[in-house]
This record gives C-alpha cells, structure tokens and sequence, in this order.
C-alpha cells in the first residue's frame, strides 16, 4: 500500500520526541511489510492542510500523528475521500485509538499498524461535520471553554486545567431547553448536558465507546444539575456507572435532530474535543462502516491454535 505519513510535532508526545529517529523507525516498519511510505513532520497550524493534500496526492493510505483533534481531522478526510487511516495517538486522551484497541505507545503502534488489515468502522457526522468520538453541548462545553482561558503547556499541565475547570462548572452548571427526535422518538427537555457519541459509551471514565462497529450513535441527556447533582454524576462516570444516575437519559438511535428553542449568545458545542460555535438546529448522523482504518490483525481462535500445534506434535520426531 502507497501510504503518506503526517506527525504533528507540536501534539502532545512528539514535543520531546527526537522526531528524525520516529520517521526512520516508521520507515523500516511499514516497509518491512512491503508497504510503500513517506513521512511528513508539520506544525500544528499545518496538519490539516498538509492531510488534506495527502487526499489529493494519489496515495492509498494516511497515517496521521498527534492528538484527538489531530486524529478526528483525520478521519474526516479520510471518510470523505476513501482513504485508509492509521492512527498514531500522540496525544492526551487518544480516544479514538483505545475504541480501537491500539496500542498508545507511539513506538509501538507503528508495528502493529504496519502489520495490521483494514477494517470498515462508523463514523458520526453533526451537521455534516465528522466525528469520530463525540458531540457535547452544557457541562462539557462550559469545562473545555473554562479550561480554554487557562494557561498550559504540558500534557500535566492540560490534565490540571481540565481539573480546575470541572470544579469551576460542578459550581456552574447550565440550564438549558432542547427539543430532540430520536428516530421518532420526540421530547422538549431541560438539561445540563447532552451528548451524541460515535457508538455508546463503555464503562470507562474516559467515556469511550468499547467498539466502534455498532452502526448506532449513543444519545445522552442529563437533567437540570445542582452542584451535588454534577458532584454525583462524576463519581458514577469515575464508577463507570454514566447509565445508572439517575439524572442521565440514554438511548441507542442512528439518528437524532436536536432544537435549541432560546437563541442565546455565544453558545457552543464541542466536536471531538474542539470548542465550536453550535447551530439552533443539529442533525446528527452515523455512518456506517464508511470509515477505513488500519487495525491489529486479529488473533486465532483458540481451537484453530490449539489443531496447528496438534498436528504438529503428531508430526514431530521422537
């Protein structure tokens, strides 16, 4: 396969990766498995462009480096243009890799992809915006735009801010009104929170979908909160316990609308980790198996193991 490689330098582990040495190593990697690959290191005001112009280059294959927004821009070019996408989670959280049970290890994962075969999983879109984790509006929203206003330069340092900024919401949670249909299914609720993920969430506190092959988008809705109601809901996340609180509505639908009846100022969403401004009206969608990526290499069966090595002990000498 003609694959092109772009590392984002200035995501997350690359910053203090000798990035010269990572190149070489992916080289010998996917060459060694008689794959054809070219390695491209950018900035991070870069990346986008320079995967957008990998679309355009003829290639078979992007393998793209770096952190969640990285990968989710990534995957959105991928999807729209048919390419194979290997993903290198260099980031905080690397959502998208754990769905798909990739190694985190940047080093690690170049052999596993140069050896792995491609599989078709979902992908979401919000207003034909892609994604490949998740859409959030309330706490979610209010967290990542308080953490935004806060200064850090480290991956510790982003998890701190992330910290001070959900004790900031647990005392400020929103309120707010959202008409929905789900898939017929139709409600006017005040909530704090909604989210629309790729998939339903597992039990993880990271609130990650355990497979990303269910042809369904996971729909979440928390009621009004008080700062004891916030306090709750994040220790049952922490618990794995999301589905069990009792302020939290969830249902599994391939497609829902969302209606925001108050226009208000300012308000914003957040598209796999990236604050945005958000429509009055959002039409989420999955996209079933539209998305290529390359994977670990499945394992075989124990019993088709277990007749290899029987035969070959009914074949081996005295």
């Amino acid at each position: 396969m003609r694959l092109i490689a772009i590392f984002n330098r200035d995501g997350g582990t690359f910053k203090t990766t000798d990035m010269d040495a990572y190149c070489e190593h992916a080289l010998r990697a996917f060459q060694s498995q008689g794959h054809e690959i070219e390695c491209r290191v950018v900035a991070g005001a870069e990346v986008v462009d320079a995967m957008q112009a990998v679309a355009e280059s003829g290639a078979e294959g992007l393998i793209a480096g770096g952190g969640d927004g990285t990968i989710s821009a990534a995957a959105g070019i991928a999807w729209r243009s048919g390419l194979v996408l290997g993903i290198v989670p260099a980031g905080t959280m690397n959502l998208f890799a754990r769905s798909l049970k990739l190694p985190l290890d940047i080093w690690q994962v170049l052999d596993v992809l140069a050896k792995g075969h491609v599989e078709n999983v979902d992908i979401a879109s919000a207003n034909g915006r892609s994604f490949v984790h998740q859409f959030s509006a309330g706490l979610h929203a209010r967290m990542v735009r308080y953490r935004n206003q806060m200064s850090f330069a480290s991956r510790l340092g982003k998890i701190r801010a992330s910290t001070r900024a959900a004790l900031g919401v647990m005392f400020n949670p929103p309120v707010f009104e959202v008409e929905f249909n789900a898939e017929g299914q139709r409600g006017l609720r005040k909530v704090s929170a909604i989210s629309v993920s790729n998939n339903e969430f597992g039990r993880d506190a990271l609130l990650y979908a355990d497979s990303v092959n269910g042809g369904h988008l996971g729909f979440y809705t928390a009621d009004p909160l008080t700062p004891a109601g916030v306090a709750k809901l994040t220790l049952d996340i922490l618990r794995g316990r999301l589905k069990e609180n009792e302020a939290v509505n969830a249902m599994m639908v391939t497609e829902v609308e969302l209606h925001f009846p108050k226009r208000r100022h300012d308000v914003r969403c957040v598209i796999d980790g990236e604050l945005l401004p958000m429509d009055r009206d959002v039409s989420l969608r999955v996209h079933a198996g539209e998305l290529k990526v390359l994977v670990r290499q499945p394992q075989q069966p124990l019993a088709q193991v277990q007749a290899q090595e029987g035969v070959a002990g009914e074949q081996a000498p005295l």
